[in-house]
């Protein structure tokens, strides 16, 4: 996460990160998850993207 500057976009990612987890069913957890499958992965990662494009569609940018 080299490009977040402040603390509290960190904190505001990592939140979006775990939620996004939630929703796809991936146990994800603070710190290293060398664990975890290159699906799961990337199904935590897709599902980010496709809330943000949600988010803009509907005009609820956060």
């Amino acid at each position: 996460m080299k490009g977040i500057t402040t603390p509290e976009g960190r904190q505001a990612l990592e939140k979006f990160k775990m939620e996004a987890a939630n929703e796809v069913g991936v146990n994800l957890k603070q710190g290293y998850n060398g664990d975890l499958t290159a699906r799961e992965v990337g199904s935590v990662g897709g599902q980010m993207v496709k809330n943000m494009i949600d988010a803009y569609k509907t005009g609820n940018k956060q």
